[in-house]
């Protein structure tokens, strides 16, 4: 009698599809920040932040039928109150929220009069297995705990830090802590990097959660934010953890940022401990959706 073996737990990872078309702002929303970003949004966004690109990579990631999806962030714009029901309709179309698990990211909380949207919005993609809601947050699906944070914070003009807090961080020391005794694969959804060499994009207390990580570890951490195909490496107790970000789930190519991408993680236990294998698939100039590398991460 032949043995079966498992096929290994796919999480598929996309990232701040900036939900294309922008609607048409009311005067009043044109105040302070989202001036600036509608007229940066007027005459350069708009040309590469494509609905037919995020649609296209959409259709590919479900024909290859990942067991969840994870989506770190930037849902939407400005923040408008305008743009938060069609990001809601989007993401229903991605995924159920038992299939799907998302975080905000800092155009979610672009400005403090609509920071509460994202969490009204999409609260059954944020909550925990328990049902709670905050963050951290806490899912577990197949072999992998899902672990959500929070970084989205109000910034003054041409700033786009992320903050996560002394609260978040007591708290998720807590969850490793927890988490430390099962045989599960941690997965860390954080929406700006672990490092950033741009002051006004950075993670502001990284330092804090290196530190953690450092101390406590997880298998996997997945980011957005810088919209490029990035793979860093941070230290961790029983070796480097790797931390893989994603070009913008909308975007054509355009100077330095890459076309629009998602990545494919392939979980499995073996007798030496975890296997993880990362595929990227890449819409090309045809908009064809193609697997342009693949790699062992574990």
């Amino acid at each position: 009698m032949t043995s079966h073996t498992p096929a290994p737990f796919t999480l598929a990872h996309l990232s701040d599809p900036h939900l294309p078309p922008l609607p048409k702002p009311r005067l009043i929303e044109l105040a302070g920040k989202r001036a600036l970003g509608y007229v940066n949004w007027t005459r350069n966004r708009h040309k590469y932040q494509r609905r037919e690109v995020l649609d296209a990579l959409v259709a590919d990631m479900q024909a290859q039928a990942p067991d969840h999806i994870a989506v770190t962030g930037d849902l939407v714009n400005l923040a408008m109150d305008a743009e938060f029901a069609p990001a809601r309709a989007w993401l229903d179309g991605v995924g159920s929220p038992d299939r799907v698990t998302t975080i905000p990211g800092n155009h979610d909380a672009y400005v403090r009069a609509t920071r509460h949207r994202f969490g009204e919005t999409f609260a059954p993609y944020l909550a925990s297995d328990d049902g709670s809601a905050g963050f951290p947050g806490v899912r577990r699906r197949g072999p992998a705990a899902l672990i959500s944070l929070s970084s989205a914070v109000p910034t003054p003009p041409l700033m786009a830090t992320g903050t996560l807090g002394r609260d978040q961080l007591v708290a998720l020391e807590e969850v490793l802590d927890r988490l430390a005794a099962e045989d599960v694969f941690r997965v860390l959804l954080v929406h700006h990097p672990l490092k950033s060499e741009a002051r006004q994009k950075r993670l502001t207390d990284s330092a804090s959660l290196l530190a953690l990580l450092k101390r406590h570890g997880v298998e996997l951490v997945l980011h957005g934010h810088d919209h490029i195909h990035s793979t860093m490496w941070f230290e961790g107790p029983n070796g480097n953890i790797p931390a893989i970000g994603v070009p913008s789930a909308s975007a054509l190519a355009h100077g330095r940022y890459p076309a629009a991408a998602y990545n494919l993680f392939a979980i499995e236990k073996d007798n030496a401990g975890w296997r993880c294998e990362q595929i990227v698939r890449s819409i090309d100039p045809g908009m064809q959706v193609r697997e342009i590398k693949r790699t062992r991460l574990v």
